[in-house]
Formats: structure tokens, sequence, C-alpha cells
């Protein structure tokens, strides 16, 4: 709330469609579990095609009368894709692989851009030091990390 965290360990990562979707998401609480909920109805909908649900959800996030006025922006993957999917009506598809979001997600993205072009890690070991790295750099962003994979 404004600089003060009440709660370090909120997990804003979900699996969703029988574990083989990974969702995430950076903004309030209440609007991300909206959102969330909302996304997963969509997914279950087109039977797991998560580029059919993220272009239907973003579509009902933009236009419906409420949902366009909560606060959030998701992630969202499969073994094959990984998508941001905003309010506005975006489905973005990063070129690079890696994308981060909310506070610190320009600098955890940043450094595992770096981290993958200069260093043999694991995807496991990228996302840790370039969490540490965002939580050094962004106040917002804190060290305890829940690492999910497909």
């Amino acid at each position: 709330m404004d600089d003060i965290v009440f709660k370090h360990t909120a997990r804003k990562v979900r699996r969703l469609y029988h574990g083989k979707v990974l969702a995430g998401i950076a903004g309030s609480v209440a609007d991300a579990q909206s959102l969330m909920d909302r996304f997963e109805t969509k997914l279950e909908g087109a039977g797991g095609n998560l580029r059919r649900a993220a272009v239907d959800f973003a579509k009902d996030w933009r236009t419906d009368k409420i949902l366009r006025h909560l606060n959030a922006i998701m992630i969202v993957a499969d073994a094959d894709s990984l998508l941001v999917v905003a309010g506005d009506g975006n489905v973005l598809e990063p070129d690079e692989g890696v994308v981060g979001i909310g506070s610190g997600g320009a600098y955890a993205q940043a450094a595992a851009r770096a981290l993958m072009m200069h260093t043999e890690m694991s995807a496991s070991e990228i996302v840790l030091a370039s969490m540490k790295i965002a939580a050094d750099l962004c106040i917002y962003t804190n060290e305890n990390v829940v690492i999910e994979e497909l």
C-alpha cells in the first residue's frame, strides 16, 4: 500500500488448465484475482488454446464496463507460448522469450536477458538472479520467489 509492504509472501503465479498453463499477475490483489478467474474461464472454454483464450480475454477486459477499470497486467505461458495480456486489449509475445511485469519487471527482464546472453545458467537460476537484481533496485520488489516450471 503506497510505500508499505504488508505481505511479502503473496503468490501471484497460478497453474491453470490441468497444470499446463502458468499465469502471473501484477497489480492489486482483488483485481488480479478477478482477472485470473475470468481468464481461467476463457482458457477452459478455449480447450486450453492459450492464444485464443488470451485474445478473447483481452477483448473482454478492454470492453467490459467493470473489467476495464481493473488495474493489473498478466503474463500467461504454456510449453509453446509466452504472452503478456493487458487491459487495453493488447496481447503481446516478447521476441526474446523473457518478460517481466510489475514495479520491478523492467529490471528483472533486463537482468534475465543479459544472463541469457552471457551465461550458461539454467532458466530457474536466471529467474532467481534476475529477481534478486530487481529486488535490489526496486523498493516494491521483494526476494521471496516461488518458481513454477512447465
